[in-house]
């Protein structure tokens, strides 16, 4: 079993922030151990209490661990790519959001426009956490979307967001080169190029 590489994080915030936010990072090397289910819970329990509009609570999460039957099937579905590093993760963790919802007042559904919004919430939220409790995520985007609602059976009216690795941090060199090149916190653009006073 590999153990964590040394990383050296020249992240610098332009503004006073906590350090969780720029010491959280997406690593691609684990240690390929199983993890338990209530160590993903607890990440999953944070992102149960992020803001949600009128309180829909769109997100939705589906855990697969490596051991599970599904595992190689969702697996499957990951771009050659991620499929190069994400191998040795504990679990996949899959993540949709509810399109619709009830407004106040009526037991009707509708259409609910900040399901994908919220649920990205959710997912910040859960980032945070795992960061917290010493476990690496890496939000994972690159994968067949359609073929993972199928390996999923992901219900009518839910879109399937993304796919998260969950694990321990293992060491970078197992990694393929161009991968290993960047296995350190990334930087951000300046946050006078992200803000403007008065429009945009």
């Amino acid at each position: 079993m590999s153990q964590a590489s040394p990383v050296q994080n020249n992240r610098k915030a332009d503004f006073p922030v906590d350090a969780q936010f720029t010491e959280r990072w997406s690593p691609r090397a684990y240690t390929g151990e199983v993890i338990a289910e209530s160590d993903i819970m607890s990440m999953l329990e944070a992102a149960r209490w992020a803001p949600s509009s009128n309180n829909a609570q769109p997100w939705r999460f589906a855990i697969v661990m490596r051991n599970d039957p599904q595992w190689d099937s969702l697996f499957a579905t990951l771009n050659p790519n991620n499929q190069a590093w994400a191998s040795k993760a504990g679990a996949l963790v899959a993540i949709a959001s509810y399109q619709l919802a009830t407004k106040a007042g009526s037991p009707d559904l509708v259409p609910n426009g900040m399901h994908a919004f919220d649920t990205g919430a959710a997912w910040a939220y859960m980032a945070l956490q795992a960061h917290l409790n010493g476990f690496a995520l890496h939000g994972i985007g690159g994968f067949n979307k359609e073929a993972g609602a199928k390996v999923l059976n992901l219900p009518a009216d839910h879109t399937l967001q993304m796919l998260a690795t969950v694990g321990k941090r293992g060491d970078a060199g197992t990694l393929p080169d161009a991968l290993r090149e960047r296995e350190a916190p990334n930087a951000r653009k300046p946050l006078t190029a992200l803000v403007s006073r008065g429009s945009f």
